[in-house]
């Protein structure tokens, strides 16, 4: 058989729509050589599959765009978006596809459709993939997560950036912005959950670990620290706790795996070494210290409150 002559590199790369193909050329006939695969009507790949290491956006673009008043949703959003917190299902294969209501429920193989409500601007377009908002994304996810997990991604969502680090100067969200989606859709199952998430918000948190470390403190009945907030030292040094108690002089660091490597060894030495300079007391917590809904980190962490002075208050 006749070998398939080759295709634009977007195509020959990714799936695409048979629509997409069309139109950028390709003749209807060599759609249907061997060596296409279609994966589902009207979505087609050049075949065998080899998907490893290819982006989830590049995979779910097609779906997005196969058919109309549709945009990539629920776990699928929340992967390419990469928001942090526990989604039960994240990892399944199924390409998440939403469409707008009143228009029926997208049924396509190899994905789940979804009938939503959405407004023209929980939707947008990245690189021709049609995608819910992030903060659309954490109200279609709040079925499926607990209250915890849904404070972790809005804490992500409100945070503020470091534009050195990250290319950005603005959050992904304000307060008002999560506030106003759940005005829109008060309805919406998981709904309730997703108020208490935003009730339990910060600005400030950098990790998922740290807003669970914060989390288990407050309910522990500690106060509630500070967040990335710049404490000055001994000698005008200045540091930035993951979270702090200034009032007590105890600044509490997570320290996730990178914290190994023999520099950051280091700088966590003198970091120490500047605290204990000005009379603070530092609590370094891992990822050991957060089994048992992070009892041992809470053990930690109240201890040093107590020998700087803490007391819990007393019941009325």
């Amino acid at each position: 058989m006749r070998r398939l002559p080759p295709l634009p590199s977007a195509l020959a790369s990714a799936p695409f729509t048979v629509a997409d193909a069309l139109a950028s050329g390709v003749p209807y006939d060599h759609l249907r050589h061997r060596q296409i695969l279609h994966l589902s009507r009207g979505i087609a790949r050049v075949g065998p599959p080899d998907d490893d290491g290819l982006p989830l956006a590049l995979l779910a673009r097609p779906y997005s765009r196969v058919t109309g008043y549709s945009a990539v949703s629920h776990a699928t959003a929340f992967r390419i978006w990469a928001l942090p917190g526990f989604l039960p299902g994240a990892d399944e294969d199924t390409i998440h596809v939403a469409r707008q209501s009143p228009h029926g429920i997208p049924r396509r193989r190899g994905a789940t459709g979804h009938r939503l409500q959405f407004f023209d601007d929980e939707v947008e377009c990245l690189d021709g993939l049609w995608i819910t908002t992030r903060v659309r994304t954490w109200l279609d996810c709040a079925r499926r997560m607990t209250v915890d997990e849904l404070t972790v991604a809005a804490d992500h969502l409100l945070r503020s950036p470091r534009p050195e680090f990250e290319g950005r100067s603005q959050p992904y969200a304000l307060p008002g912005d999560l506030a106003g989606i759940l005005d829109r859709h008060w309805g919406t199952p998981g709904i309730r959950k997703a108020r208490l998430a935003l009730e339990q918000a910060r600005i400030g948190s950098d990790s998922a670990p740290e807003t669970r470390l914060r989390l288990a403190v407050v309910r522990a009945g500690l106060p509630e620290p500070e967040l990335n907030v710049p404490v000055t030292l001994a000698g005008d040094v200045t540091r930035i706790p993951d979270e702090s108690f200034p009032g007590f002089k105890v600044a509490v660091e997570y320290e996730g795996s990178h914290h190994s490597d023999p520099n950051q060894v280091e700088r966590d030495i003198a970091r120490e070494e500047d605290f204990a300079s000005a009379g603070w007391i530092q609590v370094r917590i891992s990822k050991r210290h957060m089994k048992n809904e992070a009892s041992t980190a809470v053990k930690k962490v109240r201890d040093a409150l107590w020998l700087c002075g803490w007391r819990p208050p007393r019941p009325n």
